[in-house]
């Protein structure tokens, strides 16, 4: 276990210690009194090094269930059928309720052409997409997409949080870069000191006029007057520092524009020979799709990935969203 990860764990369990403690302080309850005692047990395998070993086998339990619940005791292949069973429904219970946390994939908002694709590695993802739709007669439509630190339940959990946080918020009708920053205090406030998200958060207006906040993703991608430029970060992960503050981008788009969004997924994917997508080619496929809808242009990214990955398999949940300025015809 990395250090890192012994720190995290250890803060989660000396919390639940305090938390569990005050409550055994005012009541005697027999099941809080039980989970201190695991609480307590846990940290001291912490000290002597014994935390994460399965009681069982003494292999190393998967490091996102220690996440998820540090209390764990044993790993998968320890199992039995009927706590597999239960795990397995729980994951079931989790990806529907992410899937519906989801918009849908193709949306047409006043000029615009918007599509995105979302591929998780397994039942559920730590990426995260939104479309909101301007609660008013405006013209604003925002969009989120990024990628929370880490895999599976753990990630996704998070992910759930940040949906959660910006819905809450939008209704305030602040500043893109306020919104931001209140969104970044409440994630750092109510999340361990080893969460974080690359995150961009953008406004499309009816004028062609994008707004955007990149803190710390992928630069987005931007296909105009047949030039590809990147929209680098203006701010840093959501989650690293509580006060941080953010710049907002501004790009006007005309007709056949393309805006980019991907995540790591994409460009860090492999083929046999462990060599990385990259965004070279990112660049090179999205010159062969101006003047595409946005449906069609990100079905050929996909198309060209596979085709790169040859089989190989991949390592990452994978999301990728077009917008597009469509046609005033």
């Amino acid at each position: 276990m990395t250090i890192a990860m012994d720190t995290v764990l250890r803060e989660q369990l000396l919390e639940r210690r305090e938390r569990l403690a005050g409550v055994v302080a005012l009541e005697k309850n027999a099941h809080v009194i039980d989970l201190l005692q695991e609480v307590d047990s846990a940290l001291e395998r912490l000290d002597v090094g014994e935390y994460g070993l399965c009681v069982d086998c003494h292999v190393p339990i998967e490091g996102t269930r220690l996440l998820a619940d540090p209390l764990v005791r044993v790993c998968l292949e320890c199992l039995s059928e009927e706590e597999r069973h239960a795990l397995e429904r729980d994951l079931e219970t989790a990806a529907s309720i992410q899937a519906a946390l989801l918009p849908e994939p193709n949306l047409a908002f006043r000029g615009w052409d918007i599509h995105y694709r979302y591929e998780p590695l397994g039942p559920v993802s730590g990426d995260h997409v939104d479309l909101i739709r301007p609660q008013n007669d405006g013209d604003s439509l925002t969009f989120l997409f990024g990628d929370v630190a880490g895999k599976g339940v753990s990630a996704s959990i998070l992910m759930s949080h940040l949906h959660a946080l910006f819905r809450s918020l939008l209704p305030l009708e602040l500043p893109l870069d306020e919104l931001v920053e209140r969104a970044n205090r409440l994630f750092s406030e109510s999340t361990t000191p080893s969460s974080y998200a690359t995150l961009v958060v953008g406004r499309t207006g009816g004028n062609g006029v994008v707004e955007m906040v990149n803190a710390g993703h992928c630069p987005p991608l931007v296909v105009q007057n047949g030039e590809i430029s990147s929209v680098l970060p203006t701010g840093l992960p959501l989650g690293m520092f509580g006060t941080s503050k953010f710049r907002v981008r501004r790009l006007k788009l005309v007709e056949d524009d393309l805006l980019f969004l991907y995540t790591d997924g994409l460009s860090e994917a492999r083929n046999a020979q462990g060599e990385e997508y990259g965004v070279r080619r990112i660049s090179a496929m999205l010159e062969r799709v101006r003047g595409l809808a946005a449906e069609a242009a990100a079905g050929v990214c996909l198309d060209e990935l596979s085709a790169y990955r040859n089989g190989a398999p991949r390592s990452d949940d994978l999301t990728i969203m077009a917008l597009r300025r469509a046609s005033s015809k």
